[in-house]
């Protein structure tokens, strides 16, 4: 068996409220997600997901219990080196499409390679237009967002998310904003992308049906994940 990717153990978060007194959103989460596994949680609003997916996303950090990186604790990353892994390693795929407006479906999947090696740097087009090719846009590479239906934007985010060829995939409602057939067929393309590439997916939903196709499920509810 493969060593873990991520590792959570007893991991909390809790802010400080106006009054001086706490409130607590996570408690003690456990969780071991390994390359290639596709994890599914299913809660709904309020229940701490956005935090938790912030903290398997390395954008913001446990107050109790830790967390590991690929072996490496993440309380030691720097904010540097989180935004280092973050960048080149983790893909998110949101709800909201969050893409550039303006930009065409190739510009938008290149963006993130711009960030990147001066190898992905000189070669980004190319690569954004394997992996829009791949997902079955090839031939809408050249429009802008507002041309596209509400699947192919979806598409066009999946696509953002793979072209740095991530070791982890994390998907916030990922078809909170299709209709039944659509969200169906991007979960199938996001499972697949996943597949092929062995990145972990992790899916966050308040659907159980999305979350049902994962290889393992959780709830999330009252920050505790059982």
């Amino acid at each position: 068996m493969s060593a873990p990717l991520l590792h959570l153990e007893g991991v909390a978060r809790s802010v400080r409220l106006p009054d001086g007194s706490w409130l607590e959103i996570l408690r003690r989460i456990d969780l071991t997600v390994r390359a290639g596994e596709h994890v599914g949680i299913v809660g709904r609003s309020g229940t701490g997901k956005s935090t938790l997916l912030n903290i398997l996303g390395l954008l913001d950090r446990p107050t109790g219990g830790h967390m590991l990186w690929d072996g490496t604790p993440t309380a030691r990353l720097s904010q540097r080196a989180a935004s280092r892994i973050r960048g080149a390693q983790i893909g998110f795929v949101f709800q909201q499409f969050n893409l550039l407006p303006g930009r065409t479906a190739l510009e938008n999947v290149a963006h993130p390679l711009l960030y990147g090696t001066a190898a992905e740097v000189r070669t980004r087009k190319r690569r954004a237009r394997e992996v829009l090719e791949r997902l079955g846009l090839g031939e809408r590479a050249d429009q802008v967002p507002t041309r596209l239906s509400g699947g192919e934007q979806q598409r066009v985010a999946i696509a953002r998310a793979l072209v740095r060829r991530p070791r982890l995939l994390l998907a916030d409602e990922p078809t909170g904003a299709l209709d039944v057939d659509t969200g169906r067929l991007v979960m199938d393309l996001l499972t697949e992308a996943a597949q092929q590439s062995t990145a972990a997916l992790i899916t966050i939903t308040h659907d159980p049906a999305i979350a049902a196709r994962a290889d393992r499920r959780f709830t999330l509810d009252g920050g505790v994940l059982t």
